[in-house]
């Protein structure tokens, strides 16, 4: 049986390889998707586990916040894949609230940490983070603006679920005499 401080550990690997690779700024935002379920080595949607959601959420949110990175927490699909983050964040993004709170069986263990931890949550309906991790197959890839480039982690699993990752670059534009910022790519 995985433990609070194991998945602590798992996810500040996985997360800290992607933030290596994503080259993000203060401010730019990272989708987060997670299924505790699958963290424990069961289904997703089907053994919720708040104890594990609420380890995932506050590592990520402390190395987020080091980073003055923005987290942007996804529910499960029986919210449609909203998305929690703080209401600064949401003003200042532009972005229209909706009225949800999650809940362990309708949202996800993740989430509803996220809801209950953060200091003035809201949730929105979509969001266009510049990179990602998808833990236990939760579909994050709604949330990425264009265009999205997978992240091949070494630390590819929290417990027993699966890690995916992906930072996004600009679309490319032009034609055949266009050229290209190479630290954009």
């Amino acid at each position: 049986m995985i433990t609070p401080e194991q998945v602590k550990t798992e996810v500040r690997a996985a997360l800290r390889e992607l933030l290596d690779a994503a080259g993000l700024r203060g401010g730019d935002i990272v989708a987060v998707g997670c299924s505790t379920s699958e963290i424990a080595g069961g289904d997703i949607g089907r053994a919720s586990n708040p104890e594990l959601g609420q380890a995932v959420y506050e590592e990520i949110a402390q190395i987020l916040a080091k980073r003055r990175l923005i987290l942007a927490a996804q529910c499960c699909e029986h919210l449609n894949r909203a998305v929690i983050i703080e209401r600064d964040a949401a003003i200042s993004l532009g972005l229209e609230t909706v009225n949800v709170v999650p809940q362990p069986k309708a949202g996800g263990s993740f989430a509803t940490a996220a809801y209950h931890s953060m200091r003035e949550p809201v949730a929105v309906e979509e969001i266009k983070a510049a990179a990602g991790l998808d833990i236990g197959g939760t579909l994050i890839g709604m949330q990425l603006r264009r265009v999205a480039v997978p992240v091949k982690l070494k630390n590819n699993r929290v417990g027993a679920a699966n890690v995916t990752a992906a930072r996004t670059r600009p679309k490319f534009i032009g034609g055949v005499r266009a050229a290209y910022n190479e630290k954009l790519l």
